[in-house]
């Protein structure tokens, strides 16, 4: 293999993790005519997409663009091929917008007075890009912010007003949190299918055991705990330029700012300084492990939920700077708090060597050999393991393979259920992987399998596709987590 044509493949191919790039499946050929190059080979000429160098972090920042009709979109093509969609430059994809939109009941159009079949095959010129321009500006002004970096939980498509059915789940959980006394099992019943965003944050607090399930506890709860944070940054967070912390601090330091880069809101540098200090808190907290790449993307879901309760809408943009500090410190201190009630589940996962992981890792190559052997089988003939894709899985919790979005979904579920970060989320990896099977199966070389693996089109993701990955974990679990001979050969 040519390593000049890899060596800057992440920054010209694949710049949005969870985006599946277009070039990169090769042509069908004999895969007995040549051997699967070792991963060693591979990941010295490879850059990773999430370890970039900070001067490039600039190339994440969306850039200014006509906005995309999502329901045009999925009107033309379908949703079997949004991604290659979502894929095209900008200016084509509003070409095909403002085609169909001139004319929705014909199959065809001039175009420079030749009559083609559909816009897909509009070739641009100046004066179709000066038409396109022309109506974009005559359009309301809106945020322009790319499908990857949404935060609402709604699908891709948008989000139908609340239905009856979901009003009455509302309603359901409003009733159990106003209770002298949460029914903690009924709360955690009615989690498992998703929480009402509404109710979120206080559900989420309860479910994580940082607030008591009686209500007239929590205020005075909420004071101490706040307090007792606060407590530790006036204790502690001094110390973060001594010579024992330093590293620490610095390896902090340079990983916040890759933390979601596409989303506005976590590039703001009060937003930045919160998970400084809530990360350096308690890493020192937890001499064990201490800081491990990985746990700063653990605070983000925390962070999103607990400031909802403050913004309504559009919270990739939210100033944060522009709460009251009082406000700021409350959103800061729970989020440090839940955050580590989380990973008190899967510390093994962050100590000396990360055992935790590996014998994850190891137990999903179990399952999935029982579950589907033509992907266990398809794997080892080119010689993939399992810990080169799944390693980030178990230790990120999907959060680099889901949109934000999807992962507060998910969460859901996962404080629902019982070891949900540790014991279910194994099950759920499981669904993730036989969910690409077609995919997987139509690669022909370790290269694409991995970057494949590596880049799963998940960027359309909302809570159907959730729902459907949850339902099947769930199928799974029942099935194996208490048979664990069940299918063993």
């Amino acid at each position: 293999m040519a390593t000049d044509n890899r060596i800057n493949f992440w920054r010209k191919n694949a710049k949005v993790p969870g985006r599946y790039p277009k070039d990169t499946k090769s042509k069908v050929s004999n895969p007995k005519s040549k051997k699967a190059c070792s991963f060693h080979e591979f990941a010295r000429s490879t850059n990773d997409a999430w370890d970039i160098d900070d001067e490039e972090d600039e190339d994440f920042l969306p850039a200014p663009a006509p906005t995309l009709s999502k329901q045009n979109q999925h009107h033309q093509a379908g949703e079997s091929v949004e991604s290659h969609i979502l894929a095209l430059p900008t200016t084509e994809a509003q070409n095909k917008e403002d085609a169909q939109d001139d004319d929705d009941d014909t199959e065809c159009e001039h175009v420079n007075g030749k009559v083609v079949k559909s816009s897909s095959e509009v070739q641009l010129n100046p004066s179709t890009v000066r038409s396109t321009l022309q109506k974009q500006q005559s359009l309301p002004v809106r945020p322009i912010i790319p499908l990857v970096a949404r935060i609402s939980d709604q699908n891709a498509s948008g989000a139908p007003p609340m239905t009856v059915r979901e009003k009455s789940r509302l309603d359901k959980f409003r009733q159990l949190l106003a209770s002298p006394n949460t029914d903690l099992e009924e709360l955690r019943k009615h989690s498992w299918s998703g929480i009402p965003r509404e109710v979120r944050p206080i559900t989420w607090r309860l479910l994580s055991g940082y607030l008591p399930a009686n209500k007239e506890r929590r205020e005075l709860v909420l004071k101490r705990k706040r307090e007792e944070y606060f407590g530790f940054i006036e204790q502690y967070y001094h110390s973060r330029t001594d010579e024992h912390y330093k590293d620490t601090y610095r390896q902090i330091h340079i990983d916040i700012p890759r933390t979601n880069p596409l989303i506005p809101l976590f590039q703001q540098p009060t937003v930045q300084e919160v998970f400084e200090r809530i990360l350096f808190i308690w890493a020192i907290r937890h001499p064990a492990s201490g800081y491990v790449q990985g746990i700063n993307d653990l605070v983000t879901p925390f962070f999103v939920v607990f400031l909802s309760e403050f913004v309504t809408e559009d919270v990739e943009n939210f100033e944060v700077a522009a709460l009251p500090l009082e406000t700021q410190r409350n959103i800061e201190a729970d989020s440090f708090w839940c955050m580590s009630k989380l990973l008190d589940g899967i510390q093994d996962n962050y100590t000396f060597a990360q055992p935790g992981i590996q014998n994850k890792v190891k137990a999903l190559e179990e399952l999935v050999s029982r579950i589907d052997e033509d992907i266990h089988n398809y794997l080892k003939r080119y010689e993939v393991e399992y810990l080169q894709f799944a390693f980030r899985w178990m230790n990120n919790l999907l959060m680099r393979e889901l949109p934000l979005r999807c992962t507060i979904r998910l969460w859901d579920t996962y404080q629902a259920e019982a070891e949900g970060f540790s014991h279910f989320h194994l099950y759920v990896c499981a669904a993730f992987l036989i969910e690409w099977r077609k995919e997987i199966l139509s690669m022909v070389d370790f290269q694409g399998l991995l970057m494949l693996l590596q880049n799963l089109p998940t960027i359309h993701w909302g809570n159907e596709e959730v729902n459907l990955l949850l339902a099947e974990a769930y199928r799974l679990k029942y099935m194996f987590a208490d048979a664990p001979s069940h299918y063993k050969r």
